[in-house]
Parts: structure tokens; sequence; C-alpha cells
């Protein structure tokens, strides 16, 4: 469930602020343009050849691209068509945010029922061949968290 937004994880903060940089100027985004740019990398192959560094330039490629398809249908239409567009897509994100607020919270209140129960072993087991969901669902703060404590017996005591 890979979102296309979602930004590898590798840091080289130089790096992601050339590519920013190129992205916000409508620069073309190339392996030789970042090395062109960047203090410690003199080589393109240097990017390319780093599966990380390689990973972030193709999310920018892929930003970019993006950003240039809407900047074309944007051209054609009328300054207060596009704004109405606009509007209307900031109205579908805000319903759509509240909306998994109100899943997350309710997926909280799920597992922990589940867990008082005694079957979050279950539950885990059932998202034992789904490691990318649950990585997504922790992301998203829909896993509790719990605290762990040492229980003692009476004679230990």
């Amino acid at each position: 469930m890979s979102n296309e937004n979602t930004m590898p994880a590798f840091e080289d903060a130089e790096m992601k602020q050339i590519l920013e940089n190129l992205l916000a100027n409508d620069e073309p985004i190339t392996a030789r343009a970042v090395a062109r740019l960047h203090p410690k990398i003199n080589a393109a192959s240097t990017i390319t050849r780093h599966p990380e560094r390689s990973k972030l330039l193709e999310h920018y490629q892929e930003r970019q691209e993006q950003y240039r398809r809407w900047s074309g249908r944007v051209s054609k239409q009328s300054k207060a068509a596009t704004s109405v567009v606009l509007a209307d897509k900031d109205i579908r994100i805000a319903e759509l945010e509240k909306q998994v607020a109100l899943l997350t919270a309710s997926h909280v209140a799920m597992i922990r029922a589940v867990g008082e129960l005694g079957g979050f072993s279950k539950w885990a087991q059932f998202f034992a061949n789904y490691r990318e969901s649950r990585i997504e669902l922790e992301q998203l703060g829909a896993l509790p968290l719990a605290e762990v404590s040492q229980i003692y017996t009476v004679a230990e005591k």
C-alpha cells in the first residue's frame, strides 16, 4: 500500500533541498543537475548507483511530472474555474482527514477491546502476513500504545 506522495526514508538534507529547489523552479530534475548543485557529490553516477539516492531522485522526478500535468490542466482553465476546483478539493481533503481521524480512533478502540478480551494475539497473528499494513497502521497512530509492567506473584514479593 505505497502512497505516491510518501517520500523515501533516506536522509540527505542537502540533496533534498536541491531537489525541492529544482522542483519549485520547475527545472528538469536529473542526477546530473543534482550532482552539479550538490557540494559533496561530483558525479551523477554517485546518485544513480546509490539505491537510496536513486529512489529519492525518482520520487522527485515523479512529483515534477505530476506537477507539470496539473500545470497543463490549470493553464487551460480560467482562474475562476481553477479556484472552484481547488476549493472543492480542499473540502474533500478536509472530509477525508476527518474520516481518517474517526477510523483511527475507532480502530484503536477496537484493538483495545479485542486485547482486553484476550484476542490480541489472534489479531496480531492475522496481520502477521500483512507487515506493510501494520506499519501503515502504526504511522497513522491506529495501534494502541501499551505500557508493559512486570507482574509479581505473591510468592515473589
